[in-house]
């Protein structure tokens, strides 16, 4: 249940309500623990930001996207079964990163072909626990009296197979991640956030009014070095697939290196010794695996 003192910093610091929430819960969770020893951590403090429901970047990645994306209105009508005309006249967007541990991104800064056994863990474990941060929050926002779901947990969250532009769904948390000011695009196709390239991101959406976070950059490549002034390409080298280059992410062939080595996208079948779950070669052994490299260089 939510408490008195919990009730009363909803209404009166609801943002930082929501910061403090999730930071403790990502810190005190078993949960975020690596199943083979539980004395290894599987993300360390998230980053918390928040997005306007009716940002006019949603209606635009119907675009960038595709047409079947969701926008937050949408997202939560279909949630809670009711016409978006319905809902009250502002919602909010919560999104979080989870940056990835400094001991597991170092296991796999020295890999060339396949992942450490603790990234794959990691992507694997790792997305497991965001589900239970992802339910966490909506749990906990209902209890306090306000709507709200996890798009990536309802039934109608789907990823499509289109020929033309590759792989996509109809929600994307690193485009909800972008709207809410956490960060940028890479020419690798990772999201640059002020902890790095290696997390995972999560997000609900609310009724819960929230103001929006700033965004600090001026367009959706601004963290990327290469985007910046045409340096660094060391995600390039990294990738065994060969699938990123100058012209940016080949999805299509990244994908199939990754069935080539063992990559199982059915998580019931997933080996603890045997399974390869994911690759992030390019996302260490970065110039962005730990923060946005223009700030590191300027020493900011």
């Amino acid at each position: 249940m939510i408490s008195p003192e919990k009730e009363e910093q909803f209404r009166n610091e609801p943002a930082q309500a929501i910061i403090d929430d999730i930071r403790e819960f990502v810190r005190t969770s078993p949960l975020n623990r690596m199943p083979s020893c539980r004395e290894l951590t599987i993300f360390d403090e998230p980053l918390v930001r928040f997005a306007d429901g009716d940002d006019p970047l949603y209606d635009q990645y119907k675009t960038i996207i595709n047409a079947a994306h969701l926008t937050p209105r949408e997202a939560l009508a279909q949630g809670i079964g009711k016409s978006v005309e319905d809902l009250p006249a502002r919602l909010s967007v919560i999104s979080w990163v989870l940056p990835i541990t400094e001991d597991t991104r170092k296991s796999n800064r020295t890999e060339e072909k396949v992942p450490s056994r603790r990234w794959s863990h990691t992507r694997y474990y790792g997305e497991k626990f965001n589900d239970e941060v992802r339910k966490h929050v909506v749990e906990m926002l209902r209890e306090a009296g306000f709507l709200a779901v996890a798009p990536m947990l309802e039934p109608y969250f789907q990823t499509f197979n289109d020929e033309k532009i590759s792989f996509f769904s109809n929600w994307s948390e690193r485009h909800t991640a972008y709207a809410a000011g956490q960060g940028t695009f890479s020419l690798s196709d990772g999201f640059i956030t002020d902890r790095g390239i290696a997390h995972r991101c999560g997000s609900v959406v609310t009724d819960l009014l929230i103001p929006a976070s700033p965004r600090m950059y001026a367009d959706h490549y601004a963290n990327c070095l290469f985007y910046a002034d045409g340096s660094c390409k060391a995600c390039i080298a990294r990738c065994p697939a060969g699938a990123i280059s100058e012209q940016g992410h080949d999805k299509r062939q990244c994908s199939r290196y990754l069935r080539e080595i063992g990559y199982l996208p059915v998580p019931e079948q997933y080996d603890d010794e045997k399974s390869v779950f994911g690759c992030g070669l390019c996302q260490t052994d970065v110039p962005c695996e730990y923060g946005i490299p223009a700030k590191i260089e300027k020493g900011r």
